[in-house]
């Protein structure tokens, strides 16, 4: 017979289950913590990260750069969600885009708009619109919560319905490092289809949320192009990747294209 406490866990599950979708592409999700819990944990993995890994200075071009078109990109979201009745889904994010100086070709985002961008992936990004295809995509996982999807998947496949509350207050080291891995902070294996479904819903969101800002959202495509050469036209095989292959990645922004577009041209009217 099923435990009265666990009956009652599985109805608040699906009741979320029920209750949750992506903006823009409509896809139910399963958000289970709650979402101020994670900015306050967001805060200060992120204060602690630039602690040791200190931003690149204000003055600096490119910091200028990606403070401009984070900050663009985000007034353009934040103007949608309010404008389309989703205001309280970003209720408390403080956008914050700060440039790390290490030669790797990545960029990520935690809740409540904490976005960080190393110095190896703007040789990729090459101008103003190409980084804008980055921080599209950061600002995508923010407003998508798909971190927030992550650990909830996480959480009840290793300790079940029931054992969320447990997780969460007898486990915090655990619950910390599903924080930093469902993030994009560090890398691992677990997960794979589910972080490539990220990625490509990633992908289409902050196309249009380029586009929202103004940006030619077909950009994404020789940005992509450029990620593939990167890696030397390979790369880490799909099935060994929580990233999309990059010749999936540039079939499904093809595809995705012309909705990104309708966006642009609404915004450059």
């Amino acid at each position: 017979m099923i435990n009265k406490k666990l009956a009652i866990s599985i109805l608040i599950i699906v009741g979320i289950i029920a209750c949750n979708k992506v903006p823009i592409s409509g896809r139910r999700q399963m958000n289970l913590l709650p979402e101020s819990q994670l900015m306050g944990m967001s805060l200060t993995q992120y204060n602690q990260f630039l602690g040791e890994n200190p931003p690149v200075s204000e003055q600096i071009e490119d910091t200028k750069l990606i403070k401009k078109v984070g900050n663009k990109i985000a007034r353009a979201v934040e103007k949608y969600m309010k404008d389309n009745g989703m205001g309280n889904q970003i209720s408390g994010y403080k956008w914050e885009f700060n440039l790390v100086d290490q030669k790797v070709i990545n960029a990520w985002c935690m809740p409540g708009g904490k976005v960080v961008v190393y110095t190896g992936i703007l040789p990729v990004t090459q101008s103003e619109a190409g980084l804008a295809v980055v921080m599209g995509h950061e600002i995508a996982h923010a407003i998508a919560r798909h971190g927030n999807e992550r650990m909830s998947q996480g959480i009840v496949a290793a300790a079940g319905a029931a054992g969320l509350a447990i997780s969460l207050k007898e486990k915090p080291a655990e619950t910390q490092q599903l924080f930093l891995s469902a993030y994009g902070v560090t890398t691992g294996v677990g997960m794979l289809a589910y972080g490539r479904n990220h990625e490509s819903e990633a992908d289409k969101l902050g196309m249009v949320f380029m586009a929202m800002a103004g940006y030619q959202p077909s950009e994404a495509i020789p940005f992509w192009e450029r990620m593939k050469a990167a890696s030397g036209g390979g790369g880490t095989p799909e099935f060994l990747s929580t990233h999309p292959s990059h010749d999936t990645r540039i079939e499904r922004i093809k595809e995705w294209l012309p909705t990104a577009e309708s966006y642009f041209v609404k915004a450059v009217d």
